[in-house]
């Protein structure tokens, strides 16, 4: 696939390099019949041969000053339908191209910015002698993330093709979001058969741990009735209890550049992209609707420390946005996160690839009393070595699941 795309971009360029000379070789036979029939009317006396080469060099002029008048009055705006899609959906874009030049001119052509989900390409508008013209250009969001889609040059030319000239436009677009989309996982468990809330229910009836007192309110359940101290004060107290926190859960994800099997297409990685992003957003949004507080910390361009009272449209915002250029090993960011898991009942680790070091970072905060989950995110689930690291973190105790990127 990479040779095949590499001979194409070749392909690409040698065609450009063909027109290119064409044009010349173009004008470099024009100005030499120019020359020759201005010499024959010269030397001939012939007036046949001076009208002749008095049309060319007219042709040649009209040429020169319709590309000149167009390139400076040529206008070309861009615009989405929306600018926060979410992956999978249809973009929709209207590029508009307009200019005020007297001369008519060849049909601009414009060449399209290359992003994660549009490809570099050459729209040719059709019609010609339109001073204004617009065209629909449609692409599917099939990649998460922060781009700018649109023109990136446009080309004006005369009607004769002897001159052209590249432009670039002065508006660069709206930018496009493209947001992760969740899907369903495993609610988390912080011990066995406890989600939290029992235990924060056992808490707060303890009646050998009360907070404070209070007078009787209709409704309060008779047991938390403080008998010897309404007795004192002849009037019912109530007891009250702290509301103790929830343990949280820490999802870790690895936004350095994911692995990529030896040998496949480069562009399979922007699959692999999508899966961390869309398996933390789907563990964060099942957190939040359990109502269970979760975090995650994120590293890179735009670092932050994510809480699920933030809300959910907030972190599929940032996931969005998150270039996977983290130079920062993921080795080091689980070593810094181990010393602040007290208050932790669960973690789940988001990872493309899987070595000796990280699966033994992995044993660690097992042992150290958070149940562990992993999704790991690859091609090649049924590779022996990564089946046998496998093995090492399921005798630990840690919950490994297998996530296959898909694309749209």
């Amino acid at each position: 696939m990479c040779r095949c795309l590499s001979a194409f971009r070749k392909r690409r360029a040698v065609k450009q390099t063909v027109k290119d000379d064409a044009m010349k070789s173009t004008l470099a036979g024009l100005g030499g019949g120019f020359a020759f029939l201005l010499l024959c009317a010269l030397s001939m006396g012939n007036r046949m041969y001076l009208v002749l080469s008095i049309l060319i060099a007219v042709t040649w002029l009209l040429a020169f000053i319709s590309v000149r008048a167009a390139e400076k009055t040529v206008k070309v705006t861009h615009g989405l339908n929306s600018t926060r899609v979410n992956r999978g959906d249809c973009v929709a874009m209207e590029v508009s191209v307009s200019h005020q030049s007297f001369l008519p001119i060849a049909p601009v052509s414009l060449k399209m910015r290359a992003t994660s989900n549009t490809p570099a390409a050459t729209i040719h508008l059709t019609e010609l002698g339109r001073r204004k013209q617009k065209v629909a250009y449609r692409f599917t969001a099939e990649h998460v993330g922060a781009m700018f889609p649109g023109v990136e040059s446009f080309t004006v030319s005369d009607v004769f093709g002897l001159f052209k000239k590249e432009h670039k436009p002065e508006e660069s677009g709206n930018e496009l979001l493209v947001l992760p989309v969740p899907f369903d996982v495993e609610p988390l468990a912080f011990a066995a058969g406890d989600m939290g809330v029992e235990t924060m229910k056992r808490a707060m009836e303890d009646p050998s741990n009360p907070s404070d007192f209070r007078n009787y309110q209709p409704g309060d359940p008779l047991k938390r009735i403080h008998w010897k101290m309404s007795a004192r004060k002849r009037e019912i107290m109530i007891r009250q209890f702290e509301e103790p926190a929830l343990p949280d859960a820490l999802v870790l994800m690895d936004t350095s550049s994911p692995a990529l099997p030896e040998g496949m297409d480069p562009r399979m990685l922007e699959y692999l992209r999508d899966a961390v992003v869309e398996t933390a957003a789907s563990v964060v949004s099942c957190q939040i609707s359990h109502e269970n507080p979760v975090r995650l910390p994120l590293v890179g361009d735009r670092p932050m420390d994510y809480h699920g009272t933030m809300g959910l449209p907030i972190l599929l915002e940032e996931l969005a946005r998150c270039t996977f250029n983290e130079n920062e090993r993921f080795e080091r960011v689980l070593m810094m996160q181990m010393n602040d898991l007290r208050k932790t009942g669960a973690v789940v680790i988001i990872t493309t690839r899987l070595t000796g070091v990280i699966v033994d970072l992995i044993g660690r905060m097992k042992r150290m009393g958070p149940n562990v989950r992993l999704y790991l995110a690859t091609y090649q689930p049924e590779e022996p070595n990564l089946l046998a690291l496998v093995g090492r973190l399921q005798q630990a105790g840690v919950e490994v699941n297998f996530v296959s990127p898909q694309s749209c």
